[in-house]
């Protein structure tokens, strides 16, 4: 696939007029931007700076370093080598001098999916007569959404692990005194290379007082026994391979037959504040309205608060995904970051809220949205409502 080949420029185009745009200047080096190989579709070495400017008028222009020009073999546009700093300075000059641009920046680092460009760089397009703005809007248009291909991969991948996350569960909570968390770990992996999914990471197994860490990691010789009367986390994640879009979530177990009332709460606000989230956003799709990612984190956070487990809700309630598990699109937080970028039909993300008791248990619920032009849609199919319980 040639460079840019991804990419609808008349598309781009009109979205940079809409906003009063000039261009969108795409920086890349050593593969620091997701962004930048997600509109560009290039791998490569990525050892020199490159620049990509689409204009709002008229085809881009590529500032590419001379000993990397293969990748630029296609390219639909202007291809500008340079090897000296000082080529590099004057073709930018040539292209950003009295423009708006957009880059990908977040104003003093508000939302970090999003702050992919160094500040020396913006210092040089600012210094070269450009002002830069963030591409915020662009990102979601034309990085985040998911394409019909990776759509499919993730519902395969959704239902994969659903399966696998029940299954297990179902096994382990059984095994009190034998099952270890690092085992059940391998147990995972092994299950999801027979279905045909990879991980970058290998999922999260957490017993106990382990399950209130929220990124808990097993290691072996250092994990724990599973006891009787104990919580069970299972966050796990995946996908048909690592250049598409995965799937993610987070499954509850109980090491005994019946759950005590403390934990049944618990896991019910959790359950309840996962489903507020989604009716927030069902509710606005069937009004007509749009909604942000800030404000769906806080339809699950003020229902987690109202039941006066809001200090220890320390997470926001989800993030994008697009061909990272934490994407560069929209993220459910109005906690760690203000995201008010808006969720628009295409972009994917997870829910997960969670409750975590220090030295006692954790409890969090997770699943998947994918926002279509017909309204959301959750993965898995099948949502856990209760929890999994010995018999």
């Amino acid at each position: 696939m040639a460079i840019l080949d991804r990419v609808d420029l008349a598309a781009v185009q009109d979205a940079l007029r809409a906003r009063g745009l000039d261009l969108w200047l795409i920086y890349d080096f050593h593969h620091v931007n997701p962004v930048a190989g997600r509109l560009l579709g290039i791998g490569g070495m990525g050892t020199r700076r490159l620049f990509v400017a689409i204009p709002v008028a008229g085809k881009p222009v590529a500032i590419a370093h001379r000993i990397e020009l293969q990748p630029m073999t296609g390219f639909p546009g202007e291809v500008r080598p340079y090897a000296a700093w000082q080529e590099l300075h004057k073709h930018l000059e040539g292209v950003v001098r009295g423009q708006r641009v957009a880059m990908e920046v977040s104003l003093e680092d508000g939302v970090p999916y999003l702050d992919r460009v160094p500040a020396g760089v913006v210092q040089l397009i600012e210094r070269l007569g450009g002002t830069v703005e963030s591409s915020a809007d662009l990102v979601t248009l034309f990085a985040a959404r998911w394409t019909a291909t990776e759509l499919a991969d993730h519902r395969y991948a959704a239902e994969a692990l659903a399966g696998i996350a029940t299954q297990t569960l179902r096994e382990v909570v059984q095994q009190a005194g034998a099952a270890r968390e690092y085992a059940v770990q391998q147990l995972v992996l092994e299950r999801m290379r027979t279905k045909g999914l990879v991980t970058i990471d290998p999922p999260i197994v957490a017993f106990g007082a382990n399950a209130a860490s929220p990124h808990y990691e097993p290691h072996e010789g250092s994990d724990a026994l599973l006891e009787p009367e104990q919580v069970v986390l299972l966050d796990l994640w995946g996908g048909r391979s690592n250049e598409t879009v995965y799937a993610d979530q987070t499954w509850m177990g109980f090491s005994g037959a019946k759950v005590p009332a403390d934990v049944e709460r618990v896991w019910t606000i959790v359950r309840d504040a996962r489903d507020a989230a989604i009716a927030r956003l069902r509710a606005a799709v069937v009004a007509g309205d749009q909604v942000s990612g800030a404000q769906l984190d806080a339809a699950a956070r003020s229902h987690i608060a109202a039941h006066g487990y809001g200090d220890r809700f320390v997470h926001r309630t989800g993030h994008s995904i697009d061909l990272d598990l934490h994407g560069s699109g929209p993220h459910l937080d109005s906690f760690e970051t203000n995201d008010t970028r808006l969720l628009l039909p295409g972009v994917g993300f997870s829910v997960e809220p969670g409750i975590y008791l220090p030295d006692e248990y954790g409890v969090r619920s997770e699943v998947n949205v994918v926002l279509l032009e017909t309204g959301p849609e959750v993965t898995p199919k099948v949502l856990q409502t209760a929890l999994i319980v010995a018999r």
